[in-house]
């Protein structure tokens, strides 16, 4: 972690406590940032806030402030955070619910009605039983109760259905999206058959050793786009097939 990287987490985790206060159970750290193979030209910092109660809205504002102005500080995709209450947590709820959440997709959203975001922000999300998983297995504690206090284990079928949402259209998305369905898709297989819980970088890996020889020219260009942030030329015919060999596999 950089020391940039670092003095901003640390100053959200500080200003989130500040705003909190007693509501506070933990914030926790999943994604690249806590698996080894951040690129903040390429990931963002991906945090779970986990309180007793709902929010007010008025503390949502003061709270959804506070997120903006970190995320105009952070890395190129920015920040990416939910808050959640610890009850649906352990024992675990899937579609799991929500009560905030902000990634950088939504910054206009905000900026432009901030009233209306606060008011509609909430639901559930399939994504968060994926998100839960890394943080039983890869997840870092930033402050808080510990994490084996605070989740319970998400049974394999609800992350299995998370990963599954994600990826059901690459055959057709891969070609808009080669670096991140390239890369999805194999740590999505390497969960299905080897049941490992993998970053993109480590899917990527897994895959050029797991996978027939003809897609390691894609995987290797994926794998280099993301840790280097090169150019990258994608042959698109290859792509597809690729999506559609893994999606077959995932599906057997």
């Amino acid at each position: 972690m950089s020391l940039q990287t670092d003095s901003l987490i640390n100053g959200f985790v500080e200003q989130s406590k500040e705003i909190l206060r007693d509501n506070l159970v933990g914030i926790y750290l999943h994604g690249s940032l806590a698996m080894g193979c951040f690129n903040p030209r390429k990931s963002d910092i991906d945090l779970i806030i986990v309180v007793d109660r709902p929010l007010s809205d008025p503390v949502k504002r003061t709270f959804m402030d506070m997120v903006v102005g970190y995320n105009a500080r952070g890395p190129a995709k920015g920040i990416e955070m939910s808050v959640v209450l610890r009850k649906v947590c352990k024992p675990f709820v899937y579609p799991t619910p929500y009560e905030l959440h902000f990634s950088a997709g939504y910054l206009e959203w905000y900026e432009e009605d901030p009233d209306d975001y606060i008011r509609e922000m909430k639901g559930t999300d399939k994504d968060l039983a994926a998100h839960f998983t890394v943080i039983n297995n890869r997840g870092v504690c930033l402050c808080g109760l510990p994490i084996k206090d605070v989740f319970a284990e998400v049974p394999g079928r609800d992350y299995m259905d998370s990963l599954w949402f994600d990826i059901e259209n690459a055959a057709e998305e891969i070609t808009e999206y080669p670096l991140y369905l390239t890369l999805n898709l194999a740590r999505v297989l390497a969960y299905k058959e080897d049941g490992l819980v993998l970053s993109k970088k480590e899917g990527g890996e897994w895959a050029i050793k797991a996978l027939p020889p003809e897609y390691r020219p894609l995987i290797t260009e994926a794998m280099r786009e993301y840790s280097e942030s090169a150019e990258a030329v994608y042959d698109q015919a290859l792509a597809k097939q690729y999506a559609a060999y893994v999606i077959k596999r995932i599906q057997s």
